[in-house]
């Protein structure tokens, strides 16, 4: 792809805990174009923000596995040490808007300041720093004057701005978005999500955007990700997959969505998500799927079904044509 940003190769995140060992990322396979929302989607616990952070390489420190490629403009990023990371990708090139933005600020610190810092810390300086937080303060909707506020003074709205500002002061190529509509109500999500739409057309910043939400994901979303027990599933483009899904899982996920001019009846994906500790043999959506059959014993490979389109399962296997 001519206008690739970002390409991920089998990249795994495991790491210790007191059960045993979390495969919370286990062979993700990514791509990302100039200008693109790529949405990942999935349940609670499927490693969806493990999977961010090891983009980002914000590891914890029980770290079992950290393995796989990840190329950023032609650039095994992997291959460089944590120094170089730092000083060359975080927030250089990759910024991240975590979750929960409250938590994310400072509560002794101006909100001016710390969207500054990055600038701060990456160009050494503060004069320039805090004429480029007064921009974006601008460019996301904050008033100016909310620089010389600290984080519990505002609203919680206010705080999601303040923190997708600290990501784009350093103009990053690609920024992680985790959850960054939760515990928002429905029209602050909606003035947030329009805030990103536009910035991306404005800035022309990629994004990859986490979330379980998919009414909220689709606003943004070229293409969509599904995520489940540590694994991709299915990628592909936005508009096929909210009419078309492929993997059963996705199916089930868009049944289980209430549409706005339909009477269907809502559907729901019995059982439970595999533990990230204990997975299962071959694949592992198999103990919840309808359409199970005896190849999902066998772990199913990534098929290509069209362009940039992938699934993980056995149903789309192409037959092997038998010779004449």
């Amino acid at each position: 792809m001519n206008n690739a940003l970002l390409n991920v190769q089998n990249l795994r995140l495991h790491f210790r805990a007191h059960k045993g060992i979390v495969q919370a990322v286990d062979g993700v396979n990514l791509d990302l174009c100039r200008n693109e929302a790529v949405v990942v989607l999935g349940e609670s616990g499927c490693g969806k923000t493990s999977l961010a952070r090891a983009i980002l390489r914000l590891l914890p420190r029980n770290v079992q596995a950290y393995s796989g490629q990840v190329w950023m403009d032609g650039t095994d990023i992997m291959t460089l040490d944590d120094e170089q990371f730092r000083k060359q990708v975080r927030w250089a090139k990759i910024s991240m808007v975590p979750q929960a933005a409250m938590n994310s600020l400072n509560p002794v610190m101006r909100v001016g300041e710390q969207v500054a810092e990055p600038m701060v810390t990456h160009y050494g300086v503060q004069k320039e720093a805090l004429a480029q937080a007064r921009q974006v303060f601008q460019r996301v909707g904050v008033p100016v004057d909310f620089m010389n506020r600290y984080a519990f003074e505002l609203s919680g709205g206010m705080r999601q701005r303040v923190a997708i500002a600290m990501a784009l002061v350093t103009s990053p190529d690609l920024i992680l978005l985790d959850e960054p509509t939760s515990a928002l109500d429905v029209l602050t999500q909606a003035n947030i999500m329009n805030t990103l739409k536009r910035l991306k057309q404005e800035t022309e910043t990629s994004y990859i955007l986490i979330t379980h939400d998919i009414a909220t994901s689709s606003e943004l979303a070229d293409r969509v990700a599904i995520m489940y027990a540590g694994q991709i599933v299915e990628l592909g483009d936005a508009t096929r997959f909210f009419t078309a899904p492929l993997h059963p899982y996705s199916q089930g996920l868009m049944a289980s969505v209430p549409r706005l001019h339909e009477t269907k009846k809502l559907e729901f994906i019995s059982g439970q998500p595999p533990s990230l500790i204990n997975l299962p043999t071959g694949c592992r959506f198999a103990a919840r799927c309808p359409s199970r059959f005896e190849k999902c014993a066998q772990e199913p490979p990534i098929i290509q079904v069209g362009d940039r389109t992938s699934v993980r399962c056995w149903l789309y296997e192409k037959p092997v044509s038998s010779k004449q």
